[in-house]
C-alpha cells in the first residue's frame, strides 16, 4: 500500500457530491482512511478532506487528472496532494521565539513539514539558524529598497523550492504585489489582546488596561494588514499580577502555540479557504 494522498476540494453544494468522490476513489483501488466534510449552510458551500492509500501505487498527479472529469460535473476547486513534506521558508526579524519553536518541532518530526531556509532583514538570529542546520539569508530593508529586498525574497522562495512561507514575527509590512504573489501560501503571526493594542509596547498597554485574557492570532497574509483569514488562535488567562514583562512572557508562549498549528494543519492539507474565512479539519 502507497503512502495516504489527501484530496481537499471546495464546490456548490449539491446531492450526490460524497457519493462521486468515494466512488471514483473506489474506482480506483483507493482505501479511505480519513474523511470529513463541512456543508456551509450560510454560503451554500460544501468543503472536504479525504485521505487514502492506492493500492496500485497511483502518485497524486495521475490521480488529480484522472479525477477532472468528475470536479467539472459538481464545479469542484480541488487538490490532490502526496506524501511530499511541504517546504518551509521562515522570515524572522529580531525575536526569535517562534524560530526556535519551529526548529524545535521540526527536529521532532512533529511541524508537517522541512524547514529549508531563514531570511531576515536582521542579523541577530543567524547564530540560532546556523546551529539548526540551516540556511541563513540576511536581507536587509530600507525605506528606498524595499521592492528590491521583496523581489530577493520572491526569488529565495524559488531557488529553494518553498511551499509556503512562515513569518515568524518579521517586523516588516509586506506590499500589496508580494502578499498576492504569496497568497495562500503566506502565514503571519501576531500578538492579539481583547481589547486589541496597537502601535508600541503592546504589553505596556494591555498591563495599563487590566487585560485579563492574551492572545495571539496566525492567518494567512493579504493586503489587509492582520486582517486576512484566521487559522487558529491562541488565548491564555492572566490576572493582576503580571507585570509587562510577564505579559510579553505569556504572550510569546500564544504566539509560538499558534503559529506552529497553523503551519502543521496548512502542511497537513487540513486548512481550506472559505472567502475571507477558513475551514480547518482538524
Amino acid at each position: 500500500m502507497s503512502h495516504p494522498l489527501t484530496l481537499t476540494l471546495s464546490c456548490p453544494e449539491r446531492p450526490g457530491i460524497v457519493r462521486a468522490v468515494s466512488s471514483f476513489l473506489f474506482a480506483h483501488g483507493c482505501d479511505i482512511v480519513e474523511h470529513q466534510q463541512f456543508d456551509d449552510a450560510v454560503r451554500g458551500q460544501l468543503f472536504l478532506r479525504t485521505a487514502f492509500a492506492c493500492l496500485d501505487g497511483t502518485d497524486a498527479g495521475r490521480l488529480a487528472e484522472a479525477f477532472r472529469p468528475v470536479a467539472e460535473e459538481f464545479d469542484m476547486d480541488y487538490r490532490v496532494a502526496g506524501d511530499r513534506p511541504q517546504r518551509l521558508l521562515v522570515m524572522v526579524s529580531r525575536l526569535g521565539h517562534c524560530l526556535n519553536d519551529l526548529v524545535f518541532r521540526w527536529r521532532a518530526g512533529s511541524l508537517g513539514g522541512e524547514l529549508v531556509a531563514v531570511v531576515s532583514n536582521h542579523e541577530d538570529l543567524r547564530p540560532m539558524a546556523e546551529a539548526a542546520g540551516l540556511p541563513f539569508v540576511h536581507v536587509p530593508v530600507a525605506p528606498g529598497t524595499k521592492h528590491v529586498a521583496e523581489a530577493r525574497l520572491l526569488e529565495l522562495v524559488e531557488e529553494h523550492r518553498a511551499d509556503l512561507v512562515v513569518l515568524a514575527r518579521y517586523m516588516q509590512v509586506l506590499s500589496d504585489e508580494t502578499c498576492a504573489a504569496l497568497r495562500g501560501r503566506a502565514i503571519n503571526i501576531h500578538h492579539s489582546f481583547l481589547p486589541g493594542f496597537k502601535g508600541a509596547k503592546p504589553y505596556h498597554q494591555a498591563f495599563d488596561r487590566g487585560v485579563k485574557l492574551v492572545g495571539a492570532t496566525a492567518h494567512y497574509v493579504t493586503p489587509d494588514l492582520d486582517e486576512g483569514p484566521i487559522i487558529e488562535q491562541e488565548v491564555i488567562r492572566i490576572d493582576h499580577t503580571h507585570d509587562p514583562r510577564a505579559l510579553a512572557t505569556v504572550g510569546r508562549d500564544a504566539e509560538a502555540l499558534a503559529l506552529s498549528r497553523a503551519v502543521r494543519w496548512h502542511c497537513e492539507q487540513r486548512v481550506l479557504l472559505n472567502g475571507s474565512s477558513t475551514v480547518v479539519f482538524r
